[in-house]
Formats: structure tokens, C-alpha cells, sequence
């Protein structure tokens, strides 16, 4: 992960050290510990945090705010960043949209448009300069590129796909960049590249239901539809709660003819789904 320090941050976002400090305690960010104990920042915590700066600067209470994020975070699936939604200031509340729907954490009252995403566009710059400083001192490795493509995905895809790349020259076998380089030439409609990649993974990483999954995708996006059925298969065999693998085998069955797996999938997706 590209890390950033306390007095890093604190000068790039523009909030004070002991702002930035408070906000880590507060568990609304996720920084790593150092040795000494010392933050260590994400590049996503980088936007939060910045979010929250121009959140500030809109009169929000740090007292309303912290609770706000908390009820937020408390109200997402778990593992969704709260970077994945958009967050703004209404006078004096702090109001979120996620698609369609729209609230006001803690009350729940449904309102609006701050897209924390677009803050990813002004902070990219800073993850970039950093990485450039670390491949001049020659310690990236494997990992670090991988990392570096994940914080560069939302802004610079092409520049992602190649720290992916420099991932995969240092470990062939780095399952998470083929999956990632995968999914990203996958969307180009590179479909025989992206087979490749996720094949490389699932061989890498028998048990990857995700693997098995995209593969499958690519070849069913090839034609390749009786593979691409062993493999949706083989990604409910090891995760039996993977609703798309289902619909998808539903799919296929119904365009084969196979009316009764068809159904017997088709009902476990819904069943999954809550439908």
C-alpha cells in the first residue's frame, strides 16, 4: 500500500497534524501502524480525508460530522469504503447519495450531491508524484505496483493496467493483479486477454471462486458457453453463495434447454438476491 505519514497528509490535504491525528483515533479512516506505532495513510484515506476538510470548510460541526460518517459507515455493506458514495453539506447536515437513493445519516431522511469520487481526480496527483519518488529509489515491488493500480483504477485506468503490469513482472503469479488486469482489459472488450489473465489466476489460486467466475465471463463472451458452464459451476462449488454464477448458469441452461437447472439456479439467484 502507498503509505502516507501524519505531516504528509496533513500538508497535502490541508488540515492541521493534530486534525489529521484525531480523525485516525476516530476510526473513520483506516491508516496502517508503523513500527513505532506511527500512521500510515491510504491513498483512500487521503480522500476521506479530504472530503471531510471541504466538509468542515461548509460549517459542518466536527462533533456532527464524526457522528454522521460513524452512522454512515454503520449503514453500509460491510467492506464498502465510504468512498463509494457521495457525501455534501446541506446547511447544517451532512447528506449522502448512493445512486438513486438519497438520506441523511442518523435520521435517515432521504435528501442530496458531494461526490467524494471526484475528489479521487484532485488527490490522484499526489499518489502518482509518490510513486514516481519510490520507483526512483528502486523499492517497489510486487505488491506496492499492485497497490498503486488499485488508488489509480478510479482516475487513470490506462496508468492502473500498467502499474498491474510492473506488478506482474515482479511475481507471475500476483492473483489479485491478474484479476484486476483482467477485469480492466475485460471492460476494453479485450475478452481473449482478459481469459488469459483470469486463467493465470484461477491457476495460481484453485480455490478463487472470483477467478473461476471471470473466467467463465470471458468465455462466455468468446461463445465459449459449454466452458464457460463448467466454470460458473465450479465457482458455486466453492462459493455456493455467489449469486451471479447462478443467474448466469441459469442463463445458459434456458438457452440450451435445460429448463429444470435453468429454473433450480434462476430460484437460488432470487433466494440470494432476497427477490
Amino acid at each position: 500500500m502507498t503509505a502516507y505519514t501524519t505531516r504528509d497528509v496533513a500538508e497535502l490535504v490541508g488540515l492541521p497534524v493534530a486534525s489529521v491525528r484525531s480523525w485516525a483515533r476516530s476510526g473513520i479512516l483506516s491508516p496502517a501502524r508503523g513500527p513505532r506505532g506511527e500512521f500510515h495513510f491510504s491513498f483512500r484515506d487521503l480522500v476521506l480525508l479530504k472530503a471531510i476538510r471541504e466538509l468542515l470548510e461548509a460549517d459542518i460541526s466536527p462533533r456532527q460530522l464524526r457522528r454522521s460518517l460513524d452512522s454512515l459507515r454503520a449503514e453500509l455493506p460491510s467492506g464498502r469504503p465510504l468512498t463509494s458514495v457521495r457525501i455534501m453539506a446541506d446547511g447544517e447536515r451532512v447528506v449522502v447519495r448512493d445512486g438513486s437513493a438519497m438520506w441523511e445519516p442518523r435520521s435517515r431522511q432521504f435528501r442530496i450531491d458531494f461526490e467524494v469520487s471526484d475528489l479521487a481526480e484532485q488527490v490522484a496527483p499526489i499518489a502518482i508524484r509518490a510513486a514516481e519518488d519510490r520507483i526512483r529509489e528502486g523499492d517497489l515491488d510486487a505488491d506496492d505496483w499492485f497497490d498503486l493500480g488499485v488508488d489509480l483504477e478510479i482516475v487513470a485506468p490506462v496508468e492502473a493496467a500498467n502499474a498491474y503490469r510492473r506488478a506482474l513482472e515482479l511475481d507471475r503469479g500476483h492473483v489479485e493483479a491478474h484479476l484486476n488486469l483482467g477485469r480492466l482489459v475485460h471492460e476494453t472488450g479485450d475478452f481473449l486477454a482478459a481469459a488469459e489473465h483470469y486463467r493465470l489466476a484461477l491457476k495460481a489460486a484453485p480455490e478463487s471462486a472470483i477467478a473461476a467466475f471471470n473466467l467463465g465471463v470471458a468465455l462466455d463472451d468468446l461463445g465459449e458457453e459449454p466452458t464457460a458452464i463448467e466454470l460458473y459451476s465450479r465457482a458455486i462449488r466453492l462459493d455456493p453463495s455467489h449469486a451471479e454464477a447462478h443467474y448466469n448458469l441459469a442463463r445458459l441452461y434456458d438457452r440450451a434447454g435445460r429448463s429444470e437447472q435453468a429454473l433450480r439456479h434462476l430460484s437460488d439467484y432470487r433466494r440470494l438476491r432476497g427477490h
